[in-house]
């Protein structure tokens, strides 16, 4: 639905193959596949977790019910969340990275996320608002051993410009019933905060 951007970057990461091996030796079998999807400008960075099955399937990031609930919390509809100049999204794995023999989502290989990162980071420049979604996001760019609850419950100490939120898999909703202060204290702050640094405030 969503074409890709086309930088030499961009081609890069598309090419990459480093994982094959690993990947080919999961129970999905699969070849690699990143997902490419930022561009120079964007006002809002998503460092996330890695693409799922459906986000593999569809080359389009957050193509599934994830997507659908980090869209609610931060109050936009899909032509905004897929336009590369607002909004770029740097998983900590570009591809898809199995499943176990137990049909378990695999964690991101840390490879992509050394290989690629600071590049990508240098190419998208300066943003006045990022997301550090999970806790791959939360640990490597802040550090620290605190767990995914106390890290988001201590989300005012990098508001306005870094908002630091659990995974929106529909796996967290129990999560989510177990502290209502996420919905209650964080969103409205993400949502004002999102629609500034939309409105170009």
């Amino acid at each position: 639905m969503y074409r890709n951007m086309n930088t030499p970057l961009a081609y890069r990461i598309r090419a990459c193959s480093l994982c094959a091996d690993r990947f080919a030796a999961t129970a999905t079998r699969h070849s690699p596949n990143p997902v490419v999807w930022f561009q120079p400008g964007a006002r809002i960075l998503i460092i996330s977790q890695a693409p799922g099955l459906r986000v593999h399937e569809s080359n389009t990031p957050f193509w599934d019910r994830s997507g659908a609930r980090l869209r609610d919390w931060m109050g936009i509809e899909e032509p905004a969340f897929y336009d590369r100049s607002k909004v770029a999204i740097l998983p900590s794995a570009f591809c898809f990275p199995g499943y176990d023999a137990g049909g378990s989502d695999l964690p991101p290989p840390p490879i992509c996320a050394q290989t690629w990162h600071q590049a990508a980071l240098d190419e998208i420049g300066p943003v006045p608002l990022r997301f550090l979604v999970g806790g791959y996001a939360h640990r490597r760019y802040l550090g620290g051993r605190k767990g995914v609850t106390d890290t988001v419950r201590d989300w005012r100490a990098h508001a306005p410009d870094t908002f630091v939120l659990p995974h929106p898999s529909w796996r967290n909703t129990a999560w989510l019933k177990r502290n209502p202060w996420f919905d209650s204290d964080v969103l409205p702050s993400l949502r004002e905060r999102v629609a500034q640094v939309l409105s170009g405030c």
